[in-house]
């Protein structure tokens, strides 16, 4: 069998593995297309092995991945044995099927989950997706692989295995019948999650984004330990608690039902000014890193925004400002919003598309190790 068209009967077996409930990922199919080249794929045991360690995440799924792989392996060992299949067309058919030629339900499997399929969804930008592959990209947005991190706090902790002296613990356990022997005792800083405060646009500007930016913020707030969401067009609403729901179907209903100003004015500074006065002494707390998505568009005192961005700024670890029009080659930040608020962002991010959103969760990873 070529590689080609091994690389084709894998995506198919993925996308077979997705509808029993695993969640496969492209990354991991293309791990597991360097796995079977590694193996002996002759052999069924060693193909088997390889892949599910791949794939499997719970006991419970070896069942469905063994049944799956069975209808994987009768596909391709025929090929590799020399043999012809009945089940298959020849070489040019299969080749055409795979690539989803009308009536072909493998074709449209292959269409729409395979690999080559899951990397042009992950390049494009959301707005020029259709329902199907806007449906995919949610998809890829919810199983995105995140990493959370750590960073010192100012506080110390008694610890066995510690960097610094703890001088204090060390006088005390000196006192008593042992006192003649002094053992150190040893402190290293607190670790602590960076907490994560997300504002995202919904006004009529951002219509083709706020949808797929919200399933963003639901995916951190399931991956992460303190996270808080808002949305704004003409008025800030806080979403956290709606958004705790686990699937994300519902936590978004939820959401279109307690907000009110979908698709409205843009009223950035307001917006800012609002979370300034009613959330900032709550919430700013432990050096958050704030997370806005918006394209600048503002339809009010651009002097009012950029002094409630300084605000904003001066309250938090990092402002990190994410902006699908700067996806585009010849994107400058040349709008009234964007003007007013540039000197107070940290970093300005594109987040057009799901592969933008992987380079959003790489810089939310460096940056919370930096010390609060």
């Amino acid at each position: 069998m070529s590689n080609a068209g091994l690389v084709d009967q894998l995506s198919v077996f993925s996308g077979a593995l997705r509808s029993r409930g695993l969640t496969v990922t492209a990354d991991q199919t293309a791990d597991m297309a360097r796995a079977l080249s590694i193996v002996d794929l002759t052999r069924r045991s060693q193909a088997q092995a390889s892949l599910r360690a791949l794939s499997v995440t719970d006991r419970s799924q070896i069942p469905l991945f063994d049944e799956e792989f069975e209808r994987f392996f009768d596909r391709i060992r025929p090929p590799l044995l020399g043999e012809p299949d009945p089940g298959i067309p020849s070489s040019s058919g299969a080749g055409h099927t795979l690539q989803g030629s009308p009536g072909s339900s493998e074709g449209a499997v292959s269409r729409h989950t395979g690999a080559s399929s899951v990397e042009r969804v992950a390049a494009r930008d959301f707005a020029d997706l259709d329902d199907d592959d806007l449906q995919e990209a949610r998809r890829l947005v919810m199983t995105m692989k995140w990493h959370p991190t750590s960073y010192d706090t100012r506080r110390w902790s008694p610890t066995g295995d510690g960097n610094r002296p703890d001088l204090r613990r060390t006088l005390h356990n000196a006192v008593g019948p042992a006192g003649d022997m002094m053992f150190l005792s040893w402190k290293r800083r607190r670790e602590k999650e960076r907490p994560l405060i997300i504002i995202t646009d919904i006004s009529g500007s951002m219509e083709k984004y706020a949808d797929i930016f919200l399933v963003f913020a639901h995916a951190a707030q399931r991956r992460l330990r303190d996270v808080e969401i808002f949305t704004f067009s003409t008025r800030l609403s806080r979403i956290t608690e709606d958004m705790r729901r686990r699937d994300t179907r519902t936590a978004l209903a939820r959401v279109a039902e307690r907000v009110t100003d979908w698709s409205g004015g843009t009223q950035i500074g307001d917006a800012l000014g609002a979370w300034n006065r009613e959330w900032s002494r709550r919430l700013a707390r432990g050096g958050p890193v704030v997370l806005i998505l918006s394209d600048g568009w503002d339809c009010g005192d651009p002097e009012m925004l950029s002094a409630e961005m300084a605000r904003l700024a001066r309250s938090v670890h990092q402002v990190i400002w994410l902006n699908p029009l700067a996806a585009r080659a010849s994107y400058q930040p040349l709008t009234r919003g964007m003007q007013a608020v540039l000197p107070y962002v940290d970093q300005l991010l594109p987040a057009a598309s799901v592969n933008d959103f992987k380079g959003v969760v790489r810089v939310l990873d460096s940056v919370a190790r930096g010390r609060g």
